[in-house]
């Protein structure tokens, strides 16, 4: 919890502006903000609570004059005291007039509504309509201007939708004119103004440095940590941000139906569950890579799901897990097939076998099927992974697969013979390369091989991805 939130949730008669002097007593820019709704209004509030001027735009007059009074337009804690305290101190003002809003200010949020349109796409009406009187404002004015749009959009929307508008309509060129940037809100409504003072995080995509300045200059009193990445970027974070929320709510509800057919109390195992901050809320599962294998989860998943049928426990989200996973793999496959097919490749060399590194367990290791579909389509197939031992707990493991999954039974069978003895030869008799694990080894093999050799990367070897490496490409980034 950072200061300026245990000020204002310690002491809501104390102003947080005690620690707004704390920080660089740099020039406030002016800010309209276009759309006073949720996210609007609150922002209106919480940052002329912060010193800055603000000027609310919407179309409603009741909203205008709302604000304008000093008077919440929505139902939310706290908003109303603190649009009262912006009035009387005389740093917000509203109104109907989007273009002299602009022309009175530096920058401009952009929040208006993006509803769903009839084909379940975004409806990007008003965000075009308020980018075009953007534009018409700025073609009038001097300086550099910023626009922020803060709403929920599809990746790409900023750049060719938003500048794209507003260079239009002004005349002038983006990066030398004005500055554009996503900046996507974390605002749960009820809590609205207390999570704008401590956000779970804040994340800014920009056209420019100038731009990304400038926005920083506007959030660091609440956000010390800023996140910037790319405009594309921020706007996917949002998303599935969303999406991730709905998943987690549509699991929990999975999950209370199939305990409460099984007369388990849902409430005492997800208290539980949501105990584990190392593995069930972490970051741990969450990054994309291969397909999930083991002798746990995919064993897991289809006793779940066969104990929900037989429960009569219509459970969507769970019983699509395993079909999730095979289109994962079957995308591997569809990525190798292609260089089979483009260059004629046949000689498939996998570095790394087992279901995950550090480990020599092979049960239902997703580099097995994957392998398998390759062979049904006339790969050679070489492997090289330093934890395989060919003794008889591999052998057992051999047997074990061979029963699981009779689909690997003949990749199980050549398994020995196709094992070379390390990287380097493994790379040097091999068309394509596919990468299983992500290992200091497997990147110095991948680094040493042929110019334009080319790579399948299924564990994300880099964290920064290579540049101008011809050949390489990863199966989720």
């Amino acid at each position: 919890m950072n200061l300026v939130h245990q000020q204002f949730g310690a002491n809501a008669g104390q102003s947080i502006q005690q620690t707004i002097n704390t920080t660089a007593d740099a020039a406030k820019p002016s800010i309209s903000v276009i759309g006073l709704g949720y996210v609007g209004a609150v922002s209106c509030a919480c940052l002329a609570h912060l010193g800055f001027s603000m000027t609310g735009v919407d179309v409603s007059l009741e909203k205008v004059r709302a604000v304008k009074e000093g008077r919440s337009p929505i139902v939310e804690e706290r908003l109303g005291e603190l649009l009262a305290e912006g009035v009387r101190l005389g740093r917000i003002d509203a109104t109907q007039n989007l273009v002299a809003a602009v022309l009175g200010t530096d920058v401009t949020f952009l929040s208006v509504g993006t509803p769903t349109a009839p084909d379940g796409s975004c409806d990007l009406t008003y965000v075009r309509q308020a980018s075009r009187a953007i534009g018409q404002a700025l073609a009038m004015k001097e300086g550099f201007h910023v626009v922020v749009l803060c709403c929920s959009v599809p990746p790409g929307t900023t750049l060719d939708c938003v500048a794209v508008e507003v260079a239009a309509a002004s005349g002038k060129k983006l990066g030398l004119d004005f500055g554009i940037a996503f900046n996507p809100e974390f605002l749960r409504e009820g809590v609205a103004v207390a999570d704008f003072y401590a956000p779970p995080k804040t994340v800014v995509g920009a056209s420019d440095k100038r731009t990304e300045e400038i926005v920083s200059r506007i959030y660091g009193a609440v956000d010390k940590n800023i996140q910037f990445c790319s405009i594309a970027g921020a706007e996917m974070v949002k998303y599935v941000d969303n999406v991730w929320h709905a998943t987690k709510v549509a699991f929990g509800n999975e999950i209370g139906r199939l305990c409460k057919s099984l007369d388990i109390d849902s409430h005492e195992v997800m208290n539980i569950f949501v105990t584990d901050t190392k593995l069930n809320l972490s970051p741990y599962y969450l990054k994309p890579g291969f397909a999930f294998g083991g002798s746990c989860l995919p064993k897991e998943v289809r006793a779940v799901a066969h104990l929900a049928e037989a429960q009569d426990c219509d459970l969507p989200l769970i019983q699509s897990l395993g079909v999730t996973n095979q289109r994962h793999i079957a995308e591997a496959a569809r990525l190798v097939e292609a260089l089979m097919d483009d260059r004629g490749a046949q000689r498939i060399g996998f570095l790394g076998v087992t279901f995950k590194p550090g480990t020599d367990d092979l049960r239902e290791s997703p580099t097995l099927e994957l392998m398998a579909m390759l062979e049904a389509k006339g790969a050679s197939l070489k492997v090289y992974d330093p934890n395989l031992r060919f003794n008889d707990n591999l052998l057992g493991q051999i047997a074990y697969v061979r029963h699981a999954c009779p689909s690997q039974a003949r990749v199980m069978d050549g398994m020995e013979s196709m094992c070379l003895a390390d990287a380097d030869t493994l790379c040097a008799n091999a068309d394509v390369i596919v990468v299983s694990h992500a290992t200091d080894e497997f990147r110095r093999a991948i680094e040493a091989r042929r110019p334009g050799q080319p790579v399948i990367d299924l564990a994300r070897l880099y964290k920064v991805l290579p540049v101008d490496n011809a050949g390489y490409q990863g199966i989720a980034w």
